[in-house]
């Protein structure tokens, strides 16, 4: 409601510029210019909030940027101005050295803020503090996340608010394992390209392609750059590889291992409980059969090697957590 009445305020004033601008026209104008000037002001007006409604979502960092940029190049251009004003007296074209020398510089301003805006927290503190204090910092994805697909569901139950970053480098590799020679690798890239993309168009995700070559990250391998990303954006590494879980620990950067978050969520099985499970194949011992809760969980089952194919009540002996998942194991009586 707040935006209609804006832009009806918007279209008044557009009006009231144009009565202006045709009170300040000569005598004798023609009849015809009046309304031409009130159509051409209100055309561009139109114009305006069309753009504004066909481009709802603005980033305010990059908004800032270009404002800092322009009030920052002006300065510049004033400053220049006043050190070079003898010079550009003796020139005789002062006004369009200086006009010049504007452009350039707002140019100039506007696309070094723009591209290292991550790095200024000052533009606007009230909106810095308020992500301070929920916690929401950038998410920086594995190629590995983007492959399991599992990140994808995540994000849909917006359990996540935070920004997505995807490195540059990142997607680099993900493009090279879509065009590998092997099938298998082929399909899993290419998979993880076609949720990259369903990703990006999805309007409730804010997900962004990180495009800068930092210094620091020159000549390391991809995991050591993903964390030293991570740590240069005070985000937290999204990842299910275990190794890349390890660095990062070591570096004291936050990981969050879609792994660990998959095991915190399978339902919980106490010795003693009773419950009902198909036994897929033989296990390693001689007695052993091998079955699958719903989730993927695997159960040991003892006594069940010659039921295989048949669903059997089994009861937990114990339970085996490891950072690769977790084991059931259970036995079955007759």
């Amino acid at each position: 409601m707040a935006l209609i009445i804006l832009r009806c305020i918007f279209l008044i004033c557009a009006g009231g510029v144009s009565a202006i601008i045709n009170a300040s026209l000569p005598e004798g104008s023609s009849s015809h210019v009046p309304w031409l000037v009130f159509l051409s002001v209100m055309g561009l007006a139109s114009l305006v909030i069309v753009g504004d409604i066909y481009a709802p979502r603005k980033r305010i960092d990059t908004i800032s940027a270009v404002y800092f940029g322009l009030l920052v190049g002006m300065l510049l251009t004033y400053i220049l101005s006043i050190a070079a004003a003898p010079m550009l007296d003796r020139t005789g074209n002062a006004g369009s050295v200086i006009l010049v020398t504007a452009v350039i510089a707002c140019y100039v301003c506007i696309s070094v803020l723009i591209q290292t805006k991550d790095d200024f927290r000052f533009l606007i503190p009230y909106v810095e503090f308020v992500r301070d204090a929920k916690g929401f910092k950038p998410l920086i994805l594995d190629t590995s996340v983007i492959i399991d697909g599992r990140i994808e569901d995540l994000v849909a139950t917006q359990i996540f608010d935070n920004q997505l970053i995807l490195p540059r480098f990142a997607l680099a590799e993900l493009q090279a394992i879509a065009d590998s020679s092997d099938k298998l690798r082929r399909q899993r890239g290419r998979r993880g390209l076609d949720i990259l993309n369903r990703l990006r168009s999805d309007p409730k995700v804010d997900l962004q392609i990180f495009d800068r070559d930092l210094p620091e990250l020159a000549g390391h391998p991809v995991d050591m750059k993903l964390v030293l990303l991570a740590k240069h954006l005070e985000g937290k590494v999204v990842t299910g590889d275990f190794n890349l879980n390890q660095v990062a620990q070591i570096h004291s950067v936050p990981v969050i291992n879609l792994n660990e978050i998959s095991n915190a969520l399978k339902p919980r099985l106490l010795p003693g409980e009773v419950f009902m499970t198909k036994i897929i194949k033989p296990g390693e011992g001689a007695d052993q059969g091998i079955g699958y809760l719903d989730d993927g969980t695997m159960v040991v089952v003892e006594g069940a090697r010659h039921h295989i194919g048949r669903e059997l009540n089994v009861t937990v002996t114990s339970i085996l957590q490891t950072n690769a998942g977790r084991m059931i194991f259970a036995k079955f009586e007759t």
